[in-house]
């Protein structure tokens, strides 16, 4: 037992600082400290939490960054008043349902640095989580559940291997920083524009070409975007094909449209029609004339200036844009461009 744990003891600490001490273990006499709410065992070298850490039933900020663990102590899903987790800088593979489940008073998790390829569902159970960082992992993809947890304000997948974020993410309504630099993105999820608190987002190093809809409304103070593959406004040659709308689009449009009218006989129908209902749900709507399409449209874009949206720089970037048809898109008076596939 050491000296620092004496002291607690006979102190009956609410708080043990045991960083850097050069363990590999945790201290004989911790277990004992049963008022404890602060543990820093961070900077060593513990492989391992033991079993008995259970009576730590008060312990509100656990940190265990840099050290040798190669899993998630299991031990940790039963320490129900944990509020504060850093894991950081092990070499952890994989997060265990089961302790994620049990951790459901957790306001900030930190498991920068490790070796992570995936979270598991049960993340949605860390419905009080505000802060989660994952930061140079090996994440390839991000759970929809994440959706389930609508108190984060601040996420950090950076430096990771993930290729798209699940729409679910919009419904994070609290978020104020979302960090996605160095990973593989080539788009952001459609719907951002419900992010109303956002305040910072980094998506710089990915391999994006434009923004989704409508994002040039949000109220950011802050973007980075370099090092992505952005579309360009460059004069080409085009093509328009003539329009084939399938039957099942153009009874779609018919339906959408007099959804609109809350007094028309569609829009009293509809609910009794909960498969048709469903179908329609992913309605888009055109940026010229506004009606609403299912799912055929045509790929435009523009380009924005920071100003507009309040920021310092006066640089531009591209913003993803839907028409529903080559009449609208011929229609004079917009600033919207086609975009070339080479």
């Amino acid at each position: 037992m050491t000296e620092s744990v004496v002291r607690a003891l006979y102190g009956r600490a609410a708080s043990l600082n045991l960083s850097s001490k050069k363990i590999n273990a945790v201290p004989k006499g911790v277990s004992r400290l049963a008022k404890l709410s602060v543990l820093l065992l961070n900077n060593n070298s513990i492989s391992a939490l033991p079993a008995e850490l259970l009576s730590l039933q008060h312990l509100v900020e656990l940190n265990l960054g840099n050290n040798a663990f190669k899993e998630v102590p299991a031990v940790l899903g039963h320490l129900e008043s944990l509020k504060k987790l850093y894991l950081f800088s092990n070499q952890i593979t994989v997060v265990p349902p089961d302790v994620i489940d049990g951790l459901r008073n957790l306001v900030l998790l930190n498991l920068n640095h490790n070796h992570i390829q995936r979270l598991p569902p049960e993340i949605k159970s860390l419905s009080r989580l505000q802060h989660l960082s994952v930061l140079d992992n090996k994440l390839e993809e991000v759970p929809v559940e994440l959706g389930h947890l609508t108190m984060l304000s601040e996420i950090n997948f950076t430096s990771n291997s993930l290729s798209w974020l699940p729409k679910q993410l919009c419904q994070c309504k609290e978020l104020t920083k979302l960090h996605v630099a160095r990973n593989k993105l080539t788009s952001l999820p459609e719907g951002m524009g419900a992010l109303s608190k956002l305040k910072v987002l980094d998506v710089a190093g990915n391999q994006l070409s434009m923004f989704p809809v409508e994002f040039h409304l949000l109220s950011l103070k802050e973007l980075y975007y370099e090092g992505n593959r952005f579309v360009r406004c460059e004069p080409m040659l085009s093509v328009q094909n003539a329009e084939v709308l399938t039957l099942k689009e153009l009874v779609a449009r018919l339906v959408l449209r007099e959804d609109r009218n809350r007094s028309s006989l569609v829009h009293r129908m509809l609910p009794h029609y909960p498969l048709l209902t469903a179908l329609l749900a992913n309605v888009s709507c055109c940026a010229v004339c506004l009606n609403p399409f299912l799912t055929t449209w045509l790929e435009c874009v523009h380009f924005i200036n920071l100003k507009v949206m309040k920021m310092r720089s006066s640089q531009t970037i591209p913003v993803r844009a839907v028409l529903c048809s080559y009449k609208c898109f011929n229609t004079d008076g917009h600033s919207y461009y086609g975009v070339a596939t080479r």
